[in-house]
């Protein structure tokens, strides 16, 4: 019988990585030194060294020995973050489900611990690594806005505040920048009725949007097509205000000038 060598290559790396993992484990468990006095702050340690040095897998076990063998001692707190870093540091998609479970639980354990924040912002990151791209479904990005939101209102004299508001948005501009893609699909198939109110419900929502001058642009452009020139006119005129770089800036300005000329006909007078 033939064995595909793929097969058999793909067999002896799983077989190498699980007894990899045993391997990592029983180091783990066995390590701890004969008449240790602080088992626990000597296992949390080791669980922190190999943490930063991303072994994930041995790190884990060192935590899990904090968290499940010295359930009094003062390092659980932390070895259960620690635990919790370490799924999300894997960063695989059962891996950042277990990392929430751990931050979560964290959180229902001890809400008034020193670094409930850091367990709060690193909620959010569990959705935030989940995040898909615009065209695609954005629950995970809402949930990561909301838990950012929450983290705001709760620590607002953290330390993480300014890479909290930096990831909050990220995660706005996403949402965003999915609905600005169902307007410019509107636009592109000519439904500008569509586009418009798609465009207006982008800028309405989220004014701070780090692409809103391709919605600026596009809804002007969307205007004009149904004859709302007046209308549009501000939204050119917000583009070339706000932005000092934009690949939208040359054909603003050239729009603005021409629908100010055109106003001017039907006026009689000049348009400010």
């Amino acid at each position: 019988m033939h064995v595909c060598p793929r097969r058999i290559a793909s067999a002896a790396l799983l077989i190498t990585t699980l007894v990899t993992a045993g391997a990592c484990a029983t180091h783990a468990r066995n390590s701890l030194p004969p008449g240790t006095t602080q088992p626990d702050k000597f296992l949390f340690d080791r669980g922190t060294v190999e943490l930063n040095n991303k072994k994930w897998l041995t790190a884990r076990e060192f935590f899990k020995q904090v968290v499940e063998t010295y359930t009094a001692s003062p390092y659980r707190p932390d070895a259960k973050l620690g635990l919790a870093d370490t799924y999300l540091g894997e960063n695989t998609s059962e891996s950042l489900v277990l990392a929430l479970n751990e931050y979560t639980e964290f959180l229902s354990f001890y809400p008034t611990n020193k670094r409930a924040d850091y367990a709060q912002y690193k909620v959010g990151m569990t959705h935030f690594k989940q995040m898909r791209a615009a065209q695609r479904d954005q629950t995970e990005t809402r949930d990561a806005i909301k838990t950012f939101e929450a983290f705001i209102d709760r620590y607002p004299s953290s330390s993480l505040m300014g890479e909290v508001k930096s990831r909050l948005r990220q995660a706005r501009d996403r949402l965003s920048d999915a609905d600005y893609q169902v307007g410019f699909y509107y636009y592109r198939a000519r439904w500008y009725p569509g586009a418009i109110d798609r465009f207006k419900t982008v800028i309405k929502l989220d004014p701070e949007f780090t692409g809103r001058d391709a919605v600026y642009f596009f809804l002007g452009e969307s205007l004009i097509k149904v004859k709302l020139n007046a209308e549009a006119l501000p939204y050119f005129e917000r583009l070339v205000t706000e932005f000092e770089r934009s690949q939208y800036l040359d054909q603003a300005r050239k729009l603005i000038a021409t629908l100010k000329a055109d106003a001017q006909v039907k006026t009689g007078g000049p348009i400010p």
